[in-house]
């Protein structure tokens, strides 16, 4: 029998974090194209810190239910108007899991910072602390899986647009070809655990370096 208590809380605990972790991923995406020269994503309204630009139905979904990964409908990019495509958008790709990386970081030191003293504050305080500290909690894990799984060398997601980057010309064009498939093989890969089998101990890792075992 379901707790309704009990999902409103996970619910309300889970949303915040993922729509900062997705709208600041994309935003990276676009702000970092933008200045290399490219106005697509400004000129779709996709530089704004609002969430419902960028959210993809499937995705959050996928992150409510997996709470370490999911995605965003992606920002518009346009490699015509850089000076060095493949190269730029390399930068451009990277920019999104690096800017999950940081809020990983910056959350990491808000939970450290609160959790050490929160025991010498009034009871009343720490009680209306303790929601904000899970979300700090959830935000850590939330970054850390939406960067390690973008990273991830499967087209759409950024790693395959670092891994063309990387690739000669020739071989480049033959592995774009996979991204016709790339969803159906992502959501085949999520669906039967082998993305969890990949990122779950990236994240383990990655968690214990940022806060260890004090919560």
């Amino acid at each position: 029998m379901f707790d309704i208590n009990e999902i409103a809380q996970r619910i309300a605990i889970l949303t915040p974090p993922i729509l900062l972790a997705v709208t600041v991923h994309e935003l990276a995406h676009g702000w970092v194209a933008y200045r290399f020269g490219d106005p697509t994503a400004k000129n779709a309204g996709r530089l704004t810190m609002n969430p419902l630009k960028h959210l993809d139905l499937v995705g959050t979904l996928v992150f409510f239910i997996t709470r370490t990964i999911g995605w965003a409908k992606p920002v518009p990019v346009n490699p015509m108007y850089f000076k060095n495509p493949r190269q730029d958008m390399i930068w451009v790709s990277l920019a999104g899991p690096a800017s999950n990386i940081i809020l990983a970081v910056i959350s990491a030191i808000v939970l450290r910072l609160t959790i050490g003293p929160m025991s010498m504050w009034h009871s009343s305080a720490s009680y209306l602390l303790k929601p904000l500290l899970y979300m700090a909690y959830v935000s850590i894990q939330i970054n850390i899986g939406l960067a390690v799984f973008n990273l991830i060398p499967i087209p759409p997601l950024d790693g395959s647009k670092v891994l063309m980057g990387l690739l000669p010309h020739d071989l480049a064009m033959k592995y774009e070809v996979l991204e016709q498939y790339g969803f159906i093989i992502i959501l085949v890969l999520v669906f039967t655990g082998a993305t969890g089998a990949i990122i779950i101990p990236v994240i383990d890792f990655l968690n214990r370096i940022l806060i260890g075992h004090i919560i």
